[in-house]
């Protein structure tokens, strides 16, 4: 396998501050596609300016992502968050990956919180330990995927939120996911808005009530009721 093999596609919105980087950062890739869900800033210019295809689709991460990959001409897909950005030789652990091992479908990346502080090491050591245990990788994991396999399980699911989780799940009935050094830089911002035991929290909780049987659509109405909270 080679990086022209790989097509990266990056859901937007509102993301002109970080889209640079996170472009350039996987510019080895033979395709980079930036889907940009309406933004009303200068995001898509910066992201064609930087050398990706830039295309639009409504907005929400799930329907930004199946718009990239209908798109996208690579044999194998890799979805990385707008805010995120790569390690510079991640394209090509993940070509080395995926030859060494065929039979896998693919996987993820371990992170690199962007921010200083031993709550933020444990939390990426407990991120890539999930994948390891539960072979479950998350969006902001730097998902990659191939596209046979991406097709069979039928993409994301319409959902406004655990589309990541349901796609993992539904690929961990082909094959335990790798898991790569990467790292993917991931933006700390989440966390120092609201707080690092608050967000990781609210992000437990949000799993367990999925696992419950809570609908996503009911989990995305409570998480908007309590941005702030």
């Amino acid at each position: 396998m080679t990086p022209a093999e790989i097509s990266v596609v990056i859901p937007a919105l509102n993301e002109a501050e970080n889209i640079d980087r996170c472009v350039r950062s996987v510019a080895a890739a033979g395709e980079v596609i930036v889907v940009d869900g309406g933004s009303d800033d200068a995001t898509a210019e910066i992201a064609a300016a930087a050398g990706a295809k830039v295309i639009v689709s409504s907005s929400g991460r799930a329907t930004q992502q199946n718009a990239g990959a209908k798109v996208a001409s690579g044999a194998v897909l890799l979805f990385l968050h707008a805010d995120n950005h790569l390690a510079a030789d991640a394209i090509e652990q993940v070509c080395n990956a995926l030859t060494e091992q065929p039979e896998r479908w693919g996987g993820a990346m371990e992170q690199r919180i962007e921010s200083a502080g031993i709550a933020f090491r444990l939390l990426e050591w407990g991120n890539a330990w999930r994948v390891r245990l539960r072979g479950l990788p998350f969006g902001d994991q730097a998902i990659f995927v191939r596209r046979d396999a991406f097709q069979r399980v039928g993409g994301f699911p319409d959902e406004p939120i655990m589309e990541d989780l349901i796609l993992s799940q539904r690929l961990r009935q082909i094959a335990r996911p790798l898991i790569l050094p990467g790292p993917v830089f991931v933006d700390p911002r989440r966390w120092q808005q609201r707080g690092i035991v608050r967000q990781t929290f609210r992000n437990f909780a949000l799993q367990i009530a999925f696992a419950l049987g809570v609908s996503p659509r009911r989990l995305r109405q409570y998480y908007a009721n309590h941005q702030g909270s």
